[in-house]
């Protein structure tokens, strides 16, 4: 019986040899998919931004180049928010909050210190609420757009020049509105490197 089976012949083990190699295209697919999703997104962001800083879209607030000639007889109460995130700083507005005019050109003026023993480069996140006054607000200058690097134990002052839009009254999601906050948040910018030679802040 032993002597019959073991001269039967043994099928071939050509067909897990195909499975394997079916299974690593598969695999190389798979992969060639993700990092092609990994560049898509990353191409995104910039187009994401420039398209919330155009709209207003989620509270982005929007650059503007010139002031308005209209001022409004209504007001708005500006509050500040501020921040840092993984940063040897202190960043604190000069005023908590500011009454604006609808259409009033404003300054608002915010103070960084670096506690570090080296300079530190950082950039700062901003954003509106309610979301709907992103649409409205709109800066002329700020430190938000562009890395700003303070020296080593340094205090720098940061202004912000700004103005609510008038149309912000003509919209019935923010025409009843009163308050609205302007928030920052200062990240280390760690892919940036000053040239040499270049100034740091002070």
């Amino acid at each position: 019986m032993s002597e019959r089976m073991s001269s039967e012949p043994q099928p071939p083990r050509a067909k897990p040899r195909r499975r394997l190699s079916r299974n690593a295209r598969v695999a190389a697919l798979c992969g060639v998919v993700f990092m092609a999703m990994v560049g898509a997104a990353f191409a995104a962001i910039p187009f994401y931004r420039a398209f919330c800083q155009a709209t207003g879209y989620g509270g982005t607030i929007r650059k503007a180049e010139t002031a308005p000639t209209k001022v409004l007889d209504s007001s708005l109460l500006i509050r500040f928010d501020t921040n840092v995130r993984g940063l040897p700083w202190d960043f604190t507005a000069e005023q908590t909050d500011q009454t604006v005019k609808i259409g009033e050109t404003k300054v608002a003026v915010f103070k960084v210190t670096n506690h570090a023993d080296h300079p530190v480069t950082a950039r700062a996140v901003f954003n509106v609420s309610p979301d709907q006054a992103g649409v409205y607000f709109r800066k002329l200058s700020c430190f938000c757009f562009s890395d700003q690097t303070v020296a080593a134990g340094a205090t720098v002052e940061m202004p912000v020049l700004y103005f609510v839009d008038p149309k912000y009254a003509d919209d019935f999601e923010t025409k009843n509105g009163k308050v609205v906050t302007l928030s920052y948040t200062f990240y280390p910018a760690t892919d940036v490197k000053p040239p040499a030679g270049a100034k740091t802040t002070d």
